[in-house]
Protein backbone atom coordinates (compact mmCIF):
# COMPACT_ATOMS: atom_id res chain seq x y z
CA UNK A 1 0.00 0.00 0.00
CA UNK A 2 2.82 2.25 1.00
CA UNK A 3 4.32 1.69 -2.84
CA UNK A 4 1.17 2.41 -4.54
CA UNK A 5 0.95 5.84 -2.34
CA UNK A 6 5.15 6.69 -3.44
CA UNK A 7 4.47 5.73 -7.04
CA UNK A 8 0.82 8.08 -7.35
CA UNK A 9 3.28 10.80 -5.76
CA UNK A 10 6.11 10.36 -8.16
CA UNK A 11 3.96 10.49 -10.94
CA UNK A 12 1.86 13.78 -9.65
CA UNK A 13 5.10 15.05 -9.20
CA UNK A 14 6.53 13.78 -13.01
CA UNK A 15 3.28 15.20 -14.53
CA UNK A 16 3.59 18.93 -12.26
CA UNK A 17 6.83 19.53 -13.37
CA UNK A 18 5.98 18.72 -16.77
CA UNK A 19 2.66 20.91 -16.72
CA UNK A 20 4.74 23.58 -15.45
CA UNK A 21 7.54 23.31 -17.93
CA UNK A 22 4.59 23.20 -20.62
CA UNK A 23 3.32 26.17 -18.67
CA UNK A 24 6.55 28.49 -19.06
CA UNK A 25 8.23 27.51 -22.09
CA UNK A 26 7.17 29.61 -25.06
CA UNK A 27 7.48 28.45 -28.61
CA UNK A 28 7.39 30.67 -31.32
CA UNK A 29 6.10 30.03 -34.75
CA UNK A 30 7.74 32.14 -37.83
CA UNK A 31 4.34 33.96 -38.43
CA UNK A 32 3.77 35.18 -35.16
CA UNK A 33 6.03 37.62 -32.50
CA UNK A 34 6.17 36.51 -28.74
CA UNK A 35 6.29 39.66 -26.68
CA UNK A 36 7.66 38.94 -23.20
CA UNK A 37 6.91 41.93 -20.67
CA UNK A 38 8.06 42.39 -16.99
CA UNK A 39 11.47 42.96 -17.06
CA UNK A 40 13.70 45.98 -18.44
CA UNK A 41 15.76 45.33 -21.07
CA UNK A 42 18.35 47.61 -23.14
CA UNK A 43 17.33 48.19 -27.01
CA UNK A 44 20.44 48.65 -29.85
CA UNK A 45 19.45 52.07 -30.22
CA UNK A 46 20.09 52.69 -26.28
CA UNK A 47 16.54 53.03 -25.08
CA UNK A 48 15.07 50.95 -22.38
CA UNK A 49 12.02 48.77 -22.30
CA UNK A 50 10.32 46.43 -19.82
CA UNK A 51 9.75 43.91 -22.45
CA UNK A 52 11.45 41.54 -24.65
CA UNK A 53 10.26 40.05 -28.39
CA UNK A 54 10.84 36.61 -29.74
CA UNK A 55 10.43 35.79 -33.30
CA UNK A 56 10.52 32.49 -34.22
CA UNK A 57 12.31 30.18 -31.83
CA UNK A 58 11.73 29.70 -27.93
CA UNK A 59 12.24 30.87 -24.31
CA UNK A 60 10.94 30.47 -20.77
CA UNK A 61 9.50 32.66 -19.12
CA UNK A 62 9.71 33.67 -15.39
CA UNK A 63 6.08 32.77 -13.72
CA UNK A 64 3.92 35.80 -11.86
CA UNK A 65 6.88 38.31 -12.90
CA UNK A 66 6.70 37.69 -17.09
CA UNK A 67 3.70 37.66 -19.20
CA UNK A 68 3.38 36.50 -23.22
CA UNK A 69 1.14 38.81 -25.32
CA UNK A 70 1.48 37.43 -29.51
CA UNK A 71 1.24 39.46 -32.47
CA UNK A 72 0.21 38.10 -35.92
CA UNK A 73 3.14 38.49 -38.92
CA UNK A 74 0.52 37.52 -41.89
CA UNK A 75 -0.47 40.02 -44.78
CA UNK A 76 -3.43 41.86 -44.19
CA UNK A 77 -5.01 42.79 -47.64
CA UNK A 78 -6.60 46.49 -47.81
CA UNK A 79 -8.86 48.47 -49.95
CA UNK A 80 -7.55 51.93 -50.92
CA UNK A 81 -9.80 54.46 -52.68
CA UNK A 82 -10.29 58.27 -52.29
CA UNK A 83 -13.44 59.94 -53.99
CA UNK A 84 -12.93 63.31 -55.65
CA UNK A 85 -9.51 63.98 -54.53
CA UNK A 86 -7.96 67.02 -57.02
CA UNK A 87 -5.23 66.35 -58.91
CA UNK A 88 -3.11 69.01 -60.41
CA UNK A 89 -5.32 71.40 -62.68
CA UNK A 90 -8.08 71.36 -60.21
CA UNK A 91 -9.41 68.08 -61.39
CA UNK A 92 -11.66 66.06 -59.29
CA UNK A 93 -10.64 62.00 -59.69
CA UNK A 94 -11.64 59.06 -58.00
CA UNK A 95 -8.79 56.39 -57.80
CA UNK A 96 -8.80 52.83 -56.50
CA UNK A 97 -6.13 50.13 -55.60
CA UNK A 98 -5.41 47.52 -53.45
CA UNK A 99 -2.50 47.12 -51.01
CA UNK A 100 -1.06 44.30 -48.91
CA UNK A 101 0.96 45.44 -45.28
CA UNK A 102 1.62 43.66 -42.22
CA UNK A 103 3.42 44.22 -38.69
CA UNK A 104 7.49 44.19 -39.46
CA UNK A 105 9.75 41.20 -37.88
CA UNK A 106 12.84 44.13 -38.33
CA UNK A 107 14.80 45.27 -35.28
CA UNK A 108 13.75 48.75 -34.90
CA UNK A 109 10.16 48.81 -36.95
CA UNK A 110 9.16 45.56 -34.46
CA UNK A 111 9.71 47.67 -31.24
CA UNK A 112 7.07 50.61 -33.29
CA UNK A 113 4.51 48.14 -34.14
CA UNK A 114 4.60 46.33 -30.67
CA UNK A 115 3.89 49.77 -28.92
CA UNK A 116 0.77 50.79 -31.17
CA UNK A 117 -0.38 47.30 -31.85
CA UNK A 118 0.00 45.38 -29.05
CA UNK A 119 -3.32 43.21 -28.36
CA UNK A 120 -5.04 44.99 -31.10
CA UNK A 121 -6.49 42.69 -33.79
CA UNK A 122 -5.46 42.87 -37.16
CA UNK A 123 -8.75 44.87 -38.15
CA UNK A 124 -7.56 47.59 -36.86
CA UNK A 125 -4.22 48.14 -37.77
CA UNK A 126 -5.86 47.60 -41.31
CA UNK A 127 -7.76 50.87 -40.68
CA UNK A 128 -5.08 52.29 -39.36
CA UNK A 129 -3.03 51.51 -42.35
CA UNK A 130 -5.94 52.61 -45.11
CA UNK A 131 -6.19 56.03 -43.60
CA UNK A 132 -2.63 56.61 -44.05
CA UNK A 133 -2.29 55.19 -47.17
CA UNK A 134 -5.40 57.60 -48.89
CA UNK A 135 -4.22 60.51 -47.56
CA UNK A 136 -0.87 59.92 -48.67
CA UNK A 137 -2.77 58.57 -51.91
CA UNK A 138 -4.45 62.37 -51.55
CA UNK A 139 -1.05 64.37 -51.51
CA UNK A 140 0.37 62.63 -54.47
CA UNK A 141 -2.61 62.93 -56.47
CA UNK A 142 -2.74 66.81 -55.94
CA UNK A 143 0.80 66.87 -57.93
CA UNK A 144 0.02 64.74 -60.46
CA UNK A 145 -2.34 65.42 -63.80
CA UNK A 146 -5.45 63.23 -64.31
CA UNK A 147 -3.59 62.56 -67.88
CA UNK A 148 -0.01 61.19 -65.85
CA UNK A 149 -2.02 59.41 -63.26
CA UNK A 150 -4.43 57.29 -65.99
CA UNK A 151 -1.86 56.48 -68.03
CA UNK A 152 1.23 55.80 -66.26
CA UNK A 153 -0.08 54.08 -63.31
CA UNK A 154 2.85 52.08 -62.36
CA UNK A 155 5.03 55.59 -62.27
CA UNK A 156 1.83 56.40 -59.88
CA UNK A 157 2.23 53.54 -57.54
CA UNK A 158 5.62 53.68 -57.38
CA UNK A 159 5.52 57.51 -56.33
CA UNK A 160 2.59 56.76 -54.10
CA UNK A 161 4.85 53.82 -52.48
CA UNK A 162 7.78 56.06 -51.61
CA UNK A 163 5.59 58.60 -50.12
CA UNK A 164 3.96 56.56 -47.81
CA UNK A 165 7.04 54.25 -46.96
CA UNK A 166 8.05 56.89 -44.21
CA UNK A 167 4.84 57.04 -42.60
CA UNK A 168 4.07 53.05 -42.96
CA UNK A 169 7.83 52.11 -41.61
CA UNK A 170 6.57 55.11 -38.13
CA UNK A 171 4.22 52.83 -37.57
CA UNK A 172 5.62 49.46 -37.48
CA UNK A 173 4.34 48.12 -40.38
CA UNK A 174 5.94 46.77 -44.17
CA UNK A 175 3.96 47.71 -47.52
CA UNK A 176 4.58 45.05 -49.51
CA UNK A 177 2.19 45.37 -52.34
CA UNK A 178 0.31 48.58 -54.02
CA UNK A 179 -1.22 48.87 -57.09
CA UNK A 180 -3.68 51.19 -58.62
CA UNK A 181 -6.96 49.75 -60.30
CA UNK A 182 -9.09 52.10 -61.11
CA UNK A 183 -9.11 55.79 -62.06
CA UNK A 184 -12.20 57.68 -62.96
CA UNK A 185 -13.77 61.20 -62.89
CA UNK A 186 -17.60 62.55 -62.06
CA UNK A 187 -17.06 65.16 -64.72
CA UNK A 188 -16.00 63.64 -67.94
CA UNK A 189 -12.86 65.26 -68.04
CA UNK A 190 -10.81 61.78 -68.60
CA UNK A 191 -13.05 60.84 -71.34
CA UNK A 192 -13.17 64.47 -73.26
CA UNK A 193 -9.34 64.28 -72.90
CA UNK A 194 -9.77 60.97 -74.32
CA UNK A 195 -12.18 61.72 -77.18
CA UNK A 196 -10.14 64.96 -78.10
CA UNK A 197 -7.11 62.22 -78.25
CA UNK A 198 -8.74 60.09 -80.50
CA UNK A 199 -9.66 62.86 -83.02
CA UNK A 200 -6.79 63.74 -82.87
CA UNK A 201 -5.34 60.59 -83.58
CA UNK A 202 -7.82 59.97 -86.29
CA UNK A 203 -7.36 62.93 -87.74
CA UNK A 204 -3.35 62.49 -87.48
CA UNK A 205 -4.74 59.09 -88.93
CA UNK A 206 -6.81 60.15 -92.14
CA UNK A 207 -3.82 63.33 -92.68
CA UNK A 208 -1.59 60.21 -92.66
CA UNK A 209 -3.06 58.16 -95.00
CA UNK A 210 -3.70 60.45 -97.55
CA UNK A 211 -0.31 61.58 -97.30
CA UNK A 212 1.11 58.05 -97.06
CA UNK A 213 -1.20 57.67 -100.12
CA UNK A 214 0.07 60.44 -102.06
CA UNK A 215 3.82 59.47 -100.87
CA UNK A 216 2.18 56.03 -102.10
CA UNK A 217 1.52 56.64 -105.44
CA UNK A 218 4.37 59.22 -106.39
CA UNK A 219 6.31 56.72 -105.35
CA UNK A 220 4.82 53.97 -107.51
CA UNK A 221 4.85 56.69 -110.23
CA UNK A 222 8.30 57.00 -109.48
CA UNK A 223 9.15 53.49 -109.45
CA UNK A 224 7.24 53.00 -112.51
CA UNK A 225 9.85 55.54 -114.50
CA UNK A 226 12.50 53.51 -112.69
CA UNK A 227 11.39 50.76 -114.00
CA UNK A 228 10.45 51.65 -117.81
CA UNK A 229 14.01 53.26 -117.80
CA UNK A 230 16.00 50.55 -116.16
CA UNK A 231 13.45 48.44 -118.79
CA UNK A 232 15.13 50.39 -121.21
CA UNK A 233 18.49 50.32 -120.32
CA UNK A 234 18.46 46.92 -119.61
CA UNK A 235 16.82 46.59 -123.38
CA UNK A 236 19.83 48.60 -124.89
CA UNK A 237 22.69 46.72 -121.88
CA UNK A 238 20.93 43.15 -123.47
CA UNK A 239 21.20 44.00 -127.18
CA UNK A 240 24.93 44.91 -126.96
CA UNK A 241 25.48 42.01 -124.81
CA UNK A 242 24.03 40.13 -127.19
CA UNK A 243 26.29 41.96 -130.14
CA UNK A 244 29.37 41.45 -128.44
CA UNK A 245 28.30 37.87 -127.44
CA UNK A 246 27.87 37.14 -131.55
CA UNK A 247 31.03 38.77 -131.82
CA UNK A 248 32.71 36.91 -129.41
CA UNK A 249 31.17 33.77 -130.45
CA UNK A 250 32.42 34.38 -134.38
CA UNK A 251 35.87 34.78 -132.38
CA UNK A 252 35.97 31.77 -130.83
CA UNK A 253 34.25 30.13 -133.37
CA UNK A 254 37.36 31.03 -135.48
CA UNK A 255 39.78 30.43 -132.84
CA UNK A 256 38.27 26.93 -131.86
CA UNK A 257 38.24 26.22 -135.87
CA UNK A 258 42.16 26.95 -136.15
CA UNK A 259 42.51 25.36 -132.95
CA UNK A 260 40.51 21.99 -134.01
CA UNK A 261 42.47 22.13 -137.14
CA UNK A 262 46.09 22.56 -135.06
CA UNK A 263 45.10 19.87 -133.01
CA UNK A 264 44.30 17.71 -136.04
CA UNK A 265 47.66 18.02 -137.35
CA UNK A 266 49.20 17.98 -134.38
CA UNK A 267 47.54 14.80 -133.39
CA UNK A 268 48.60 13.27 -137.22
CA UNK A 269 52.08 14.25 -136.14
CA UNK A 270 52.12 12.96 -132.97
CA UNK A 271 50.14 9.92 -134.62
CA UNK A 272 53.38 9.92 -137.11
CA UNK A 273 55.86 10.63 -134.30
CA UNK A 274 54.64 7.75 -132.25
CA UNK A 275 53.98 4.87 -134.99
CA UNK A 276 57.72 5.77 -136.21
CA UNK A 277 58.70 5.39 -133.05
CA UNK A 278 56.65 2.31 -132.13
CA UNK A 279 58.19 0.68 -135.43
CA UNK A 280 61.79 1.41 -134.15
CA UNK A 281 60.95 0.11 -130.92
CA UNK A 282 59.48 -3.35 -132.86
CA UNK A 283 62.82 -3.08 -134.83
CA UNK A 284 64.71 -2.96 -131.75
CA UNK A 285 62.76 -5.51 -130.28
CA UNK A 286 62.59 -8.53 -132.54
CA UNK A 287 66.60 -7.45 -133.41
CA UNK A 288 66.48 -8.27 -129.28
CA UNK A 289 64.48 -10.96 -129.73
CA UNK A 290 66.31 -12.79 -132.62
CA UNK A 291 69.58 -12.24 -131.22
CA UNK A 292 68.55 -13.86 -128.02
CA UNK A 293 66.79 -16.64 -130.18
CA UNK A 294 69.34 -17.19 -132.95
CA UNK A 295 72.55 -14.97 -132.59
CA UNK A 296 73.03 -15.93 -129.26
CA UNK A 297 72.05 -19.76 -129.18
CA UNK A 298 73.93 -20.27 -132.10
CA UNK A 299 77.19 -18.45 -131.04
CA UNK A 300 76.84 -20.44 -127.68
CA UNK A 301 76.52 -23.26 -129.93
CA UNK A 302 79.88 -22.06 -131.76
CA UNK A 303 81.88 -21.80 -129.01
CA UNK A 304 80.58 -25.11 -127.14
CA UNK A 305 81.40 -26.76 -130.47
CA UNK A 306 84.81 -25.18 -130.40
CA UNK A 307 85.47 -25.95 -126.82
CA UNK A 308 84.26 -29.70 -127.42
CA UNK A 309 86.51 -29.81 -130.83
CA UNK A 310 89.70 -28.05 -128.80
CA UNK A 311 88.63 -30.84 -126.03
CA UNK A 312 88.47 -33.41 -128.73
CA UNK A 313 91.43 -32.82 -130.51
CA UNK A 314 93.09 -32.17 -127.55
CA UNK A 315 92.15 -35.79 -126.27
CA UNK A 316 93.13 -37.28 -129.87
CA UNK A 317 96.61 -35.31 -129.78
CA UNK A 318 97.21 -36.69 -125.99
CA UNK A 319 96.10 -39.87 -127.32
CA UNK A 320 98.34 -39.49 -130.84
CA UNK A 321 101.75 -38.55 -128.46
CA UNK A 322 100.35 -41.26 -125.34
CA UNK A 323 100.62 -44.14 -128.28
CA UNK A 324 104.05 -42.64 -130.33
CA UNK A 325 105.58 -42.38 -126.66
CA UNK A 326 104.10 -46.16 -126.02
CA UNK A 327 105.46 -47.29 -130.18
CA UNK A 328 108.75 -45.13 -129.42
CA UNK A 329 109.69 -47.50 -126.38
CA UNK A 330 108.64 -50.42 -127.97
CA UNK A 331 111.02 -50.12 -130.84
CA UNK A 332 113.44 -49.31 -127.91
CA UNK A 333 112.46 -52.57 -126.21
CA UNK A 334 112.26 -54.44 -129.67
CA UNK A 335 115.78 -52.86 -130.81
CA UNK A 336 117.34 -54.08 -126.98
CA UNK A 337 115.91 -57.15 -127.88
CA UNK A 338 117.34 -57.86 -130.55
CA UNK A 339 117.35 -60.98 -132.05
CA UNK A 340 113.99 -62.20 -129.62
CA UNK A 341 112.20 -59.10 -130.70
CA UNK A 342 110.35 -60.81 -133.19
CA UNK A 343 109.25 -63.30 -130.71
CA UNK A 344 108.10 -60.98 -128.33
CA UNK A 345 106.34 -59.09 -130.54
CA UNK A 346 104.45 -62.47 -131.81
CA UNK A 347 103.64 -63.34 -127.83
CA UNK A 348 102.46 -59.93 -127.34
CA UNK A 349 100.34 -60.44 -130.37
CA UNK A 350 98.85 -63.52 -129.73
CA UNK A 351 95.96 -63.15 -127.13
CA UNK A 352 94.58 -60.44 -129.25
CA UNK A 353 94.94 -62.45 -132.30
CA UNK A 354 93.06 -65.60 -130.37
CA UNK A 355 90.14 -63.11 -128.80
CA UNK A 356 89.55 -62.17 -132.66
CA UNK A 357 89.39 -65.47 -133.91
CA UNK A 358 87.19 -66.90 -130.76
CA UNK A 359 85.40 -63.81 -131.38
CA UNK A 360 83.99 -64.99 -134.49
CA UNK A 361 82.26 -67.93 -132.54
CA UNK A 362 80.43 -65.71 -129.83
CA UNK A 363 77.45 -66.55 -130.73
CA UNK A 364 77.58 -70.25 -130.17
CA UNK A 365 77.06 -71.24 -126.15
CA UNK A 366 78.48 -74.64 -125.86
CA UNK A 367 76.68 -75.70 -122.53
CA UNK A 368 78.46 -79.06 -122.46
CA UNK A 369 80.36 -81.68 -124.54
CA UNK A 370 79.47 -85.63 -124.24
CA UNK A 371 82.14 -87.69 -125.62
CA UNK A 372 80.15 -91.22 -126.61
CA UNK A 373 82.38 -94.19 -126.81
CA UNK A 374 81.43 -96.62 -129.81
CA UNK A 375 83.07 -99.45 -128.22
CA UNK A 376 86.22 -99.62 -131.12
CA UNK A 377 89.28 -98.76 -131.46
CA UNK A 378 90.35 -95.03 -131.24
CA UNK A 379 86.80 -94.23 -129.80
CA UNK A 380 85.32 -92.29 -126.89
CA UNK A 381 87.68 -90.55 -124.71
CA UNK A 382 91.57 -91.86 -126.05
CA UNK A 383 90.08 -91.21 -129.89
CA UNK A 384 89.34 -87.28 -128.31
CA UNK A 385 92.31 -86.54 -126.91
CA UNK A 386 94.38 -88.42 -130.36
CA UNK A 387 92.62 -85.40 -132.04
CA UNK A 388 93.69 -82.74 -129.76
CA UNK A 389 97.04 -82.07 -131.54
CA UNK A 390 95.60 -82.39 -134.81
CA UNK A 391 93.13 -79.72 -134.16
CA UNK A 392 96.00 -77.31 -132.42
CA UNK A 393 97.65 -77.84 -135.69
CA UNK A 394 94.76 -76.84 -137.99
CA UNK A 395 94.62 -73.84 -134.98
CA UNK A 396 97.98 -72.41 -135.91
CA UNK A 397 97.44 -73.05 -139.56
CA UNK A 398 94.66 -70.65 -139.76
CA UNK A 399 96.65 -68.46 -137.64
CA UNK A 400 99.31 -68.40 -140.48
CA UNK A 401 97.25 -68.27 -143.61
CA UNK A 402 95.18 -65.06 -141.71
CA UNK A 403 98.11 -63.18 -140.33
CA UNK A 404 101.32 -64.72 -142.16
CA UNK A 405 102.70 -65.51 -139.04
CA UNK A 406 104.11 -68.96 -137.83
CA UNK A 407 103.21 -69.11 -134.17
CA UNK A 408 105.35 -72.46 -133.75
CA UNK A 409 108.51 -71.23 -135.70
CA UNK A 410 108.23 -67.95 -133.65
CA UNK A 411 108.54 -69.84 -130.36
CA UNK A 412 111.33 -72.04 -131.33
CA UNK A 413 114.45 -70.57 -131.15
CA UNK A 414 116.15 -69.45 -134.68
CA UNK A 415 118.56 -72.60 -134.63
CA UNK A 416 115.66 -75.10 -134.96
CA UNK A 417 113.43 -73.15 -136.61
CA UNK A 418 115.64 -73.15 -139.67
CA UNK A 419 116.36 -76.75 -139.41
CA UNK A 420 112.54 -77.65 -139.15
CA UNK A 421 109.49 -78.74 -141.20
CA UNK A 422 106.17 -78.66 -139.99
CA UNK A 423 105.74 -78.85 -136.60
CA UNK A 424 104.55 -82.41 -135.29
CA UNK A 425 101.85 -83.75 -133.99
CA UNK A 426 103.42 -84.60 -130.84
CA UNK A 427 104.23 -80.56 -129.81
CA UNK A 428 100.82 -80.07 -129.83
CA UNK A 429 100.02 -83.02 -127.37
CA UNK A 430 101.78 -81.46 -124.75
CA UNK A 431 100.25 -78.21 -124.25
CA UNK A 432 96.69 -78.93 -123.44
CA UNK A 433 94.59 -80.77 -120.99
CA UNK A 434 92.52 -83.70 -121.83
CA UNK A 435 88.64 -83.59 -121.34
CA UNK A 436 88.50 -80.30 -121.94
CA UNK A 437 89.17 -77.69 -125.06
CA UNK A 438 87.01 -77.22 -128.38
CA UNK A 439 84.88 -79.84 -130.27
CA UNK A 440 87.37 -81.23 -132.78
CA UNK A 441 86.10 -81.52 -136.07
CA UNK A 442 85.27 -84.50 -137.51
CA UNK A 443 85.13 -86.60 -134.53
CA UNK A 444 83.22 -89.35 -133.04
CA UNK A 445 82.03 -86.72 -130.17
CA UNK A 446 78.31 -85.49 -130.21
CA UNK A 447 77.42 -82.28 -129.04
CA UNK A 448 74.05 -81.73 -127.19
Amino acid sequence: MTGLVLGAIVAFVILFILFTVKSLLIICPPNRVAVISGRARELSDGRKVGYRAIRGGRTLRVPLLEKVDWMELNTIPIEVAVQNAYSAGAIPLNVQGIANVKVSSVEGLLQNSVERFLDRDQNYIAAIAKETLEANLRGVLATLTPEEVNEDRLKFAQTLIEEADDDIKTLGLELDVLKIQNVTDEVGYLDSVGRRQTAEVLKEARVAEAVRKAEAEETEATSRQRAEIAAAHAQLRISEEQNALRVRQAELEALAGAAEAEAKVAGEKARVVAEQTLEAERIQLETRRLEADVVAPAKANLEAKELAAKAEAASIIEDGNAQVEVFRRLVEEYQAAGDDAQRIFVLRMLPEIIDKIVSTVNAVDIEKVSIIDSGGQGSGIPGFMNQLPATVISLAEQLETATGVDIFKSMRPDDEADASGPVPAAVGAGTGDAGEGPTPPGGDGQAE
